[in-house]
């Protein structure tokens, strides 16, 4: 049975930010800055034309805050004009520390529709993967993001095509798609890291793999050798959870933008005909929490701005009072708590390819078995029929990527299970 996905390309081209933990207290005015309304907040030299479809808003940020580093994608208008002249102004030897990326990215978003919620990451990742092609995947509270790099955009979408993807292209140069899953589909791929002032070279990358299990054992081996180890932050516990919108049609507040699965993961209106700066759009209690949360350098921090939705946040639990009521999700007391497993993936290039799918396909088949989950089957009526599916929804995975790691985010008692699982693979003995 065919399932899903609403894809489309989002305007722009993207930089990859590191900023180590130790400095992001000297770096953190720039990073406050891309938050600002961008008719202010924008440096003279500024092409804003360029920088989205309307000049008041992001095409595609993120901001992630996390024990390992401070990550940022945003467009390259930003990076060269805010961050650039930020970094110069570092000691030398601190300077050689942040890391912006030699490459562009592009960034489309899926919007799937009945995925399975455990395997939904590998599975959209897939194609991707197989070609040897990397990828950052970045999980929201409303779709997923897939950033690749902007040479590899042509690769990619002859990938999906191959792998059954239909592209239909629109007015807004959006490339909407339809693609079939299957359980046993490939899983996808991501990497860790980026450039610091390299020169961009050829990929030498060994034939891409022929299918998921090899995939899967060349993922482990590359971490292995690397010494990866996964682990979690003790007493770290996460929400998911998304900003209010005001509606000014009602004069009151939207909680969602339309209906939404029980995964958090709905549909959205790309073709609104005004698009107003994402901040006049929010309660002004979520604008003061987002400054008052980065200003405090929190343990685990993430928020995405992207092209017509409203913000998405990923946050440590005890940051949720700060926004008052301004969230909308699982942010009150016996709310779905979320696990966030780190991989610290600053030894591998950027190159590397397979790390989210080797990770999240493992994963996703070890929780399976272990809860005694089955593959959905199709009804009479041509639709899916799961048993066992209040397993399957405690076995949702998401993932996030930041430019020199990777977070694998579960419930809190399947993630006690995941990292048993991903040490007996990862950690050699005695260790």
């Amino acid at each position: 049975m065919a399932l899903t996905a609403q894809v489309h390309f989002l305007d722009g081209t993207l930089s990859l930010i590191h900023i180590p933990l130790s400095l992001y207290p000297t770096l953190l005015q720039p990073i406050l800055r891309l938050l600002l309304p961008q008719s202010r907040g924008s440096p003279p030299d500024l092409n804003l034309d360029s920088l989205t479809l309307d000049s008041s808003q992001h095409g595609f940020l993120n901001i992630s805050v996390t024990p390992l580093e401070c990550s940022i994608v945003c467009h390259s208008s930003w990076a060269k004009t805010i961050f650039e002249p930020a970094i110069k102004q570092l000691p030398h030897d601190a300077a050689k520390t942040v890391i912006i990326s030699k490459d562009d990215y592009v960034v489309f978003s899926v919007i799937s529709v009945g995925m399975d919620a455990g395997s939904r990451v590998a599975d959209l990742t897939s194609p991707l993967a197989l070609a040897n092609i990397p990828l950052f995947f970045i999980t929201t509270y409303y779709s997923d993001f897939i950033l690749v790099p902007v040479k590899d955009r042509q690769a990619v979408e002859k990938t999906l095509l191959s792998r059954g993807f239909v592209f239909s292209e629109d007015n807004d140069d959006n490339f909407p798609f339809t693609s079939p899953y299957s359980t046993n589909h490939g899983r996808g791929a991501s990497q860790g890291s980026s450039l610091n002032e390299l020169p961009t070279t050829a990929r030498q990358q060994p034939p891409p793999p022929s299918a998921i299990p090899e995939l899967q054992e060349r993922t482990f081996d590359n971490l292995k050798k690397r010494n990866v180890v996964p682990y979690v932050e003790q007493g770290l516990l996460l929400v998911q959870c998304s900003g209010r919108q005001e509606n000014n049609m009602i004069g009151g507040y939207s909680e969602r933008p339309s209906t939404f699965q029980t995964n958090g993961h709905g549909s959205r209106n790309r073709h609104s005909a005004h698009k107003p700066c994402w901040a006049d759009t929010v309660d002004t209690k979520l604008y003061t929490g987002l400054v008052s949360a980065l200003v405090s350098q929190p343990r685990f921090f993430s928020i995405t701005l992207a092209q017509d939705d409203p913000p998405s946040l990923l946050l440590d639990r005890e940051l949720v009072g700060i926004f008052g009521d301004s969230l909308v999700g699982a942010t009150t007391e016996g709310g779905v708590s979320l696990v966030p497993i780190f991989l610290d993936l600053s030894s591998l290039p950027i190159e590397a390819t397979g790390i989210v799918s080797g990770v999240a396909g493992t994963l996703v088949k070890e929780l399976k078995e272990q809860y005694g989950v089955v593959a959905e089957e199709e009804d009479g009526g041509g639709g899916r029929r799961g048993r066992g599916s209040a397993q399957e929804e405690e076995l949702e995975l998401s993932f996030l990527s930041t430019v020199r790691a990777g977070a694998v985010i579960l419930g809190e008692e399947v993630s006690i299970r995941a990292m048993e699982a991903l040490r007996r693979v990862l950690v050699r003995e005695g260790k």
